[in-house]
């Protein structure tokens, strides 16, 4: 793991927590699990476009999107990938990457590769929260 991936792992680890924190406080226990899903998911999302900024069209199709629905869950209607295709094609790619639909090919690539990158550092950020969480209960 290089600098900037440990600090992007810093930044949207401190930026994760404040907004649960912010979840927890504004809507108590009494939401659904459902609620609370789309509510946990849309925080990590823009916790993690926060913590790369906004130098990378994905963050900022991720931002944008939240300030348009500042509190409200990100939910995004995706197409269902045909999982009998061997590769991805154009078109699915760019639905998978938020901003993906107004960028060039190149660029697409780039911005999913690096969007690939924040996800697996946002799923072991958020394994590690709940690892360290769970064994402070015992």
């Amino acid at each position: 793991m290089n600098i900037q991936q440990s600090a992007i792992k810093i930044r949207f680890a401190v930026k994760f927590v404040q907004a649960m924190k912010r979840l927890n406080k504004r809507r108590g226990m009494t939401m659904s699990m459902s609620t609370r899903y789309r509510a946990t998911r849309a925080a990590a999302c823009a916790s993690m476009a926060s913590a790369v900024g906004p130098q990378r069209a994905w963050s900022r199709a991720v931002l944008r999107k939240t300030k348009r629905r500042r509190f409200q869950a990100i939910s995004k209607k995706r197409r269902l990938i045909n999982p009998r295709r061997e590769k991805l094609q154009e078109e699915d790619l760019r639905g998978l990457v938020p901003g993906g639909k107004g960028m060039e090919y190149c660029s697409l690539l780039s911005e999913t590769a690096h969007y690939i990158k924040c996800l697996q550092a946002q799923i072991q950020v958020m394994s590690d929260i709940l690892n360290h969480h769970s064994s402070s209960l015992n």
